[in-house]
């Protein structure tokens, strides 16, 4: 590699290498006005637009491991979005604005080091943030328990009755010790006074 592009390539490579993601993006046809928009979107999400050269982008990619699928997309006019964090929030400003101007259009993507094709980073966009996607999670963890929860207070409305707890195994031992009924005290006869002695 000759002595330029190497000084170029790690120039970027520095500024994506604390990335956990990279976008690349066709963005043939854009306009400075739109590139300007771009960059502002982005910006608020926290994340960066940088066009640069293929033989750049790809040099970074194998610096940094990426999957050689990623070197198929690296065809054309080229620019990548990075950021320290949110990938989703990336995704859905790439796929909001490219939709607005009809260019822009994402081809690929690397996410923590795995390949991710263009159906897959719109799907990224669709959950909107970490944030968000942070929340979805916490709602299907928080499902079962919930549904237990009316299930438990349905019964008790219906009933009226408490609702009997299990004990669980380990428990009934002590449970069962703390529960019965004392065990009868016998007293033992006292001992015989010894006999007056003789006289």
């Amino acid at each position: 590699m000759n002595p330029d592009k190497k000084i170029i390539s790690n120039q970027l490579l520095e500024r994506i290498n604390t990335s956990p993601f990279m976008l690349v993006v066709d963005y043939t046809g854009m306009t400075v006005p739109q590139f300007n928009e771009v960059r502002k979107r982005l910006k608020a999400s926290g994340a960066q637009f940088h066009v640069s050269k293929n033989s750049y982008i790809k040099a970074v990619g194998e610096a940094r491991g990426y999957p050689k699928e990623i070197e198929a997309d690296l065809k054309g006019q080229t620019a990548i979005v990075f950021g320290p964090q949110d990938v989703c929030a990336a995704a859905k400003v790439m796929k909001t604005y490219g939709a607005e101007i009809q260019k822009g259009t994402v081809k690929s993507g690397v996410l923590d080091g795995t390949f991710l094709n263009a159906a897959a980073v719109n799907e990224l966009a669709e959950v909107g943030s970490k944030d968000n996607l942070l929340s979805k999670l916490l709602g299907v963890l928080n499902a079962p328990a919930g549904a237990l929860a009316r299930v438990i207070a349905a019964h008790v409305e219906k009933s009226g009755a408490p609702v009997a707890v299990a004990v669980p195994a380990a428990e009934a031992p002590a449970a069962a010790a703390e529960t019965a009924a004392p065990a009868p005290v016998v007293e033992a006869p006292a001992a015989e006074a010894p006999a007056p002695a003789a006289e």
